[in-house]
């Protein structure tokens, strides 16, 4: 028997997540991640890494639990929101049994993780306005266990309705969690769901440093939900899921004068997103901006595969979304500086329609 026999059939089936840095390029303007596009500095204050660090070190759950305004006991870090998805998906689903749902086009993350662990996909097309189809997600509810909403939605960049989303928690309480990523709710804070959770024992919310807090580099994420929940996620995290590296420049972050300078990163974020706006609605070859929420923007180009290219070849890396439902002719650009939006526009406008 092969070492590939010997893997798991679903995990030989799999197609990985293609990340960004998966998908290489050899350029010098990434706008493919929605990272923040300059580094922070930070200067390590622990130097105890002789010993194993704490599993949920307390200053940075009791520094975000304020920041977002919920209790301790609501808050577990994890290494990034994707290690979030795989604590809720092995802890509330049962492989070959239960499912989870998602609405395309949204981030790839979740069905990648359902079927690493043997747990069935149902996909629910998004409406037309990339909203909830609530009617078809109805019909489809039998053996869910996590329903996965990206609010602000990566990568079409807009909000969900809020009232869909309590729509939906009120369809599945005591069936089913719903679970609203929020990597991206720095750029629209007044859209946040945390304070939700008092109200819906079956909603859990997932948050990142790696977005407007411009730590990518970390991976540190957060999920928020209420105790019963985060009791179950910590039978299942690893012993030691934050190095004492990760840990102490979390805890800094997100401190009072941290969590100031992300606010400046944002309304510095929010100009430059206009301009780039602003500038690309201007170019014969862009058909489409559509309206964002985030440090992204989704654009539907004339030509989008040969623009892809001829921007790759001059080391502006953007993503291509073509392969999304819906998304046809569409990629999605960081916004960066002003300084690489205007490489994006310049070389835009040298392309022939």
């Amino acid at each position: 028997m092969s070492i590939e026999e010997l893997a798991r059939e679903n995990v030989r089936r799999l197609t990985p997540y293609q990340s960004a840095r998966r998908l290489g390029g050899n350029g010098d303007v990434w706008l493919n991640a929605n990272e923040f596009p300059t580094a922070v500095a930070f200067e390590l204050s622990q130097q105890t890494l002789n010993r194993y660090p704490e599993c949920q070190p307390k200053a940075v759950i009791e520094n975000y639990a304020q920041y977002a305004g919920v209790k301790p006991e609501q808050v577990l870090v994890s290494r990034g929101a994707d290690e979030g998805i795989e604590l809720l998906i092995r802890a509330f689903c049962e492989p070959g049994k239960d499912a989870v749902l998602y609405c395309q086009p949204t981030y790839g993350m979740y069905s990648v993780s359902a079927e690493t662990f043997g747990v069935a996909c149902r996909n629910v097309l998004a409406l037309d306005d990339w909203q909830l189809d609530l009617p078809t997600i109805a019909e489809n509810l039998d053996g869910v266990k996590v329903i996965f909403v990206c609010s602000p939605n990566n990568p079409t960049g807009q909000l969900i309705k809020p009232q869909d989303i309590r729509t939906l928690l009120e369809m599945t309480r005591g069936k089913a969690l719903v679970v609203a990523d929020e990597a991206y709710i720095e750029f629209c804070p007044q859209a946040t769901l945390a304070g939700w959770l008092e109200e819906y024992p079956n909603l859990v919310v997932l948050r990142t440093l790696s977005k407007a807090f411009a730590l990518a580099g970390l991976r540190c994420g957060f999920t928020l939900a209420n105790k019963e929940v985060i009791d179950l996620l910590m039978k299942v995290i690893a012993p030691y899921p934050l190095s004492t590296p990760v840990a102490d420049i979390a805890a800094q972050a997100l401190a009072p004068q941290g969590i100031n300078a992300m606010r400046e990163r944002v309304a510095q974020i929010l100009v430059e997103r206009q301009y780039l706006v602003s500038a690309l609605k201007t170019l014969p070859c862009v058909e489409q901006v559509f309206d964002s929420e985030t440090n992204y923007i989704l654009v539907r180009f004339t030509a989008s595969s040969a623009i892809f290219k001829s921007l790759w070849d001059q080391g502006i890396i953007l993503r291509d979304q073509n392969k999304q439902p819906s998304l046809s002719g569409c990629l999605r650009i960081t916004v960066g500086t002003r300084e690489e939006s205007q490489r994006v526009i310049d070389a835009l406008k040298a392309e022939k329609v």
